[in-house]
């Protein structure tokens, strides 16, 4: 083998790499004040990230905002001087990379970067009587082109902002960032066949993103919310067990990433279910989440 092409396939050299955390403790080094850190919120425009961003600002934090409507961004940091609006879309890398470079050389780097952007399209695996598969159907039904238009937001649209943020964090060997998933990627469950999914992939994404960030000295958050009170839940024609203000959702979170927590979900008293449901055998678990589609 040519010492040129010997060059290309080797590995990369390894950092320095710091210590994994223990059996006990914290996941992620904990923080107790917001005061002067500089966290970039993406999704910020309303619901959840607006919460969040809103609470972090009321915290002392700066706070650089981004989604695709500049106005709405401009409402979120209304009367709040330490606010940077900084406008992209998910969807467009470079949009995201501009952002990027624009918080960066306003502030010099990030402390800690939210993904919270996603959207939410009911779907299940059913087509109306005598319409083809290949038929863009209304929701509920099924239709390969709102299939792909979710995972474009909710999967690729994530790997988009961890893409613009991932060199900053690792020129810096410090700093944090937190993936917004949801407990919709613990187990298939009705009406979220692809939604489900693409959180599922968050999930799995982000657990393996802390195996590597961790030792560069980065920590990394997954964030698994139950049902909150936003735009998109508002749509839902289905009970919601506890249902949570999204300003109590946007405090629990800040406070786990506070407390280095990895994985931060809420509401407790339903998230906790869902994790035991989540461990029992396929034939428990699937006659379980059967007689909730059934209610």
């Amino acid at each position: 083998m040519s010492s040129a092409v010997h060059r290309e396939t080797a590995a990369p050299a390894r950092a320095e790499r710091a210590p994994m955390p223990g059996l006990f403790g914290a996941l992620n080094p904990p923080f107790a004040d917001y005061r002067g850190r500089r966290v970039w919120v993406i999704g910020a425009s309303y619901g959840l990230g607006a919460a969040i961003a809103r609470e972090l600002l009321a915290r002392g934090a700066r706070v650089a905002l981004s989604a695709r409507k500049r106005e709405l961004l401009k409402q979120v940091a209304a009367g709040f001087d330490e606010a940077l609006i900084a406008p992209l879309d998910v969807t467009d890398v470079d949009s995201v990379h501009a952002a990027a470079r624009r918080i960066e050389r306003a502030w010099g780097g990030f402390d800690l970067v939210l993904v919270v952007a996603g959207t939410h399209i009911e779907m299940r695996a059913q087509l109306p009587p005598g319409v083809a598969a290949s038929t863009d159907t209304p929701p509920p039904y099924w239709s390969l082109a709102r299939a792909r238009q979710l995972l474009e937001v909710n999967l690729h649209g994530v790997l988009n902002c961890v893409d613009a943020a991932l060199p900053v964090l690792l020129r810096q060997g410090s700093g944090g960032i937190g993936i917004v998933s949801s407990v919709a990627g613990y187990m298939g469950l009705p009406r979220s066949l692809i939604y489900g999914a693409s959180k599922a992939a968050l999930i799995n994404f982000t657990e393996a993103l802390y195996g590597d960030l961790r030792p560069q000295g980065i920590a990394v958050y997954l964030i698994n919310p139950g049902f909150v009170d936003t735009p998109l839940t508002r749509k839902n024609d289905f009970r919601m067990p506890a249902l949570m203000p999204a300003e109590d959702a946007a405090r629990a979170t800040l406070d786990g990433i506070a407390a280095g927590e990895f994985e931060i979900h809420y509401p407790k008293r339903f998230t906790r279910w869902l994790k035991l449901l989540r461990v029992l055998p396929y034939r428990l678990q699937l006659a379980a989440v059967a007689r909730i589609d059934r209610r």
